[in-house]
């Protein structure tokens, strides 16, 4: 097979063309290609009033042989990759019989992928997911944003089966280097399991909330055919540990002999897949503890901004805003500050909404989300402003404390829950409002906050390109509702600095961005983990043997494909460790044995 990349036809060809397209492209006759598949559509939309779509095909040729010879020097033209997963090993007699179990802690994407391979390698492991299987969980998410339910800080759209990822636009890109291709066996289980086949092809291909609810039944019914178990509402509340010896260094480290669940119960364990999500405090607070090594990582902080969703697509489609082959639009903006920062979009959510993302009481935090039509009326996204070390050290409870950034969030999430009134309402803001307020003392903050007079005439400071040709006016879409605040309140001042001057600078890739009608809701802090578990070359922790930190709340993955990823990969070294350990050990003996 041969692969031929960046292919253009324009966008209402037919199937037909896309065949004709290779045969001219090659300069072959139609019987010298057998056969064709797509491996990637994406869209060139470089040139607006010229919109095209891209492809990547795999040729299936009656000579690829001379044909890659005569294009030998087109580097469009290639071998296509070998993209087969291939198992690092399978479990041995010894795992069938007395072998402890690998447990997995965590139902999201890194946890049921991790959990899936090592099924899938024979080693059945048993998954804890504190929260609720997805349909108990998300009748409590929908019910707490109605109104018709109270807040559970256990089920919600942080914990439960799915992981955050259930209740968000459900992108399937990453940025991540993929060299063995795991991500393409992400997509394919994630297919099997009842995801649109075109995951596979699309260049940036999501699900939404209500296909992942599906996809994440599926996944579970893998894993118990495969013999592994998967229990719900059981939380870890401690690791049970031994002082051990370290082969490779002599050194004495602990080492995990099990976990101890919320009710007591303690289960054995020798392996322990640790990947619980950024959100998951309790549990980095109980780490810290235990004396495993974790520190302090930088995230992000900021509002998530509202627009009419129209008026992005014509910003990025132009004269084909609408096309019914046309999606609709994404954007990515990023912005230096004179202060120094960086302001930049996060989880852009193509025709979606701001939802109401706290997994603990009394505390304020937005996340975005759409289905898989992406066809509510507005447009959403974080507009969030990087953040250093030094930022979060304040907020500690001493000097290189590793929960200081687990501590500013929830200081400005306390802050954005009072200012939207203490009943988990969410403060929101006009841009034209949040613009205008850039000299305003505190004393008369909350007074420009509703003059109505400041909203009608603000326009000219700053000077905004003119409005979009539709008037569309954006609501606020956040549930369980918001309330009009001044957003500088639940925000550092060097973040609302930053915004402020990335607003009018993102009008020159998308007019109409700081409109004064636009949105903005508060307060953003979940963009990624605030701690890392740091991991060595095997994956295990660095002091704590048996312990596999992974995924986005041990701070190495962003979203759900490169969570899923970072699962695939501990269950590989996971598995690897475990059969090493068993050639060096005798028949009958345990990893807990070595002590």
């Amino acid at each position: 097979m041969l692969r031929l990349s960046e292919l253009k036809l324009p966008l209402d060809h037919s199937d037909g063309d896309l065949r004709q397209g290779v045969l001219k492209r090659l300069g072959i006759p139609s019987e010298d290609l057998v056969d064709l598949r797509v491996v990637k559509r994406s869209v060139d939309a470089r040139k607006r009033e010229a919109i095209q779509f891209s492809y990547s095909l795999d040729l299936e040729l009656r000579d690829p042989d001379r044909i890659l010879k005569r294009f030998r020097r087109d580097p469009q033209l290639k071998p296509s990759p070998d993209t087969t997963y291939r198992f690092v090993g399978h479990a041995t007699a010894q795992d069938g019989g007395n072998a402890l179990r690998p447990i997995v802690i965590g139902a999201g994407p890194c946890g049921y992928f991790a959990a899936l391979l090592l099924a899938q390698m024979g080693f059945r492991p048993l998954l804890l997911e504190r929260g609720k299987p997805v349909k108990e969980r998300s009748a409590d998410t929908f019910g707490f944003w109605q109104g018709k339910q109270p807040f559970d800080p256990e089920s919600n759209v942080q914990f439960g089966e799915g992981g955050a990822g259930t209740f968000s636009d459900g992108k399937l890109y990453s940025q991540v280097r993929d060299p063995q291709h795991h991500g393409r066996k992400v997509l394919e289980e994630l297919v099997a399991c009842g995801a649109n086949p075109d995951i596979l092809s699309l260049h940036r291909p999501h699900i939404g909330t209500f296909k992942l609810a599906t996809v994440v039944r599926g996944l579970r019914s893998r894993i118990e055919a495969l013999g592994g178990e998967i229990r719900f509402q059981c939380k870890v509340e401690q690791l049970e540990t031994v002082m051990a010896t370290d082969s490779g260094t002599q050194s004495e480290l602990q080492r995990v002999v099990g976990v101890r669940l919320a009710d007591g119960q303690v289960l054995p364990a020798d392996q322990v897949v640790l990947a619980v999500g950024h959100s998951a405090r309790d549990t980095f607070a109980m780490l810290h503890r235990q004396g495993v090594a974790i520190e302090a990582k930088e995230f992000s902080i900021g509002l998530r901004i509202e627009h009419p969703q129209p008026m992005v697509d014509q910003a990025r489609w132009g004269a084909f805003a609408g096309h019914p082959r046309l999606a609709a639009a994404e954007y990515k903006l990023v912005h230096h500050c004179r202060n120094g920062r960086t302001v930049y979009s996060f989880c852009m959510c193509p025709g979606g909404l701001v939802v109401a993302a706290a997994s603990e009481a009394g505390h304020v935090v937005t996340n975005g989300m759409s289905q898989h039509s992406r066809n509510e009326r507005n447009a959403n996204s974080g507009i969030v402003v990087g953040l250093e070390l030094s930022d979060l050290a304040p907020f500690g409870s001493g000097p290189g404390d590793p929960l200081a950034g687990v501590a500013f969030q929830r200081h400005w999430e306390a802050r954005a829950f009072a200012l939207g009134g203490n009943s988990y309402r969410a403060p929101y803001q006009r841009v034209g409002d949040f613009l205008g307020k850039q000299t305003v003392g505190k004393q008369n903050k909350a007074k420009q906050t509703n003059d109505k007079q400041t909203n009608e005439t603000f326009g000219s400071k700053p000077k905004l390109r003119p409005e979009p040709s539709h008037q569309l006016v954006p609501q606020p879409s956040y549930e369980p509702g918001v309330i009009s605040a001044d957003l500088g309140d639940c925000l550092p001042d060097f973040v609302t600095e930053a915004i402020r001057e990335a607003l009018p600078a993102f009008e020159r890739s998308i007019p109409g961005f700081s409109r004064a009608d636009a949105l903005l809701t508060g307060v953003e802090t979940r963009t990624s983990s605030p701690v890392r578990i740091p991991r060595g070359e095997n994956l295990e922790s660095l002091n704590t043997l048996g312990l596999y930190p992974a995924g986005e709340g041990a701070g190495y993955a962003g979203g759900i494909l490169s969570a899923a990823i970072d699962g695939i990969k501990v269950a590989e070294a996971l598995v690897l460790t475990r059969l090493l350990l068993q050639r060096q050990r005798g028949p009958g003996e345990s990893a807990c044995d070595l002590v």
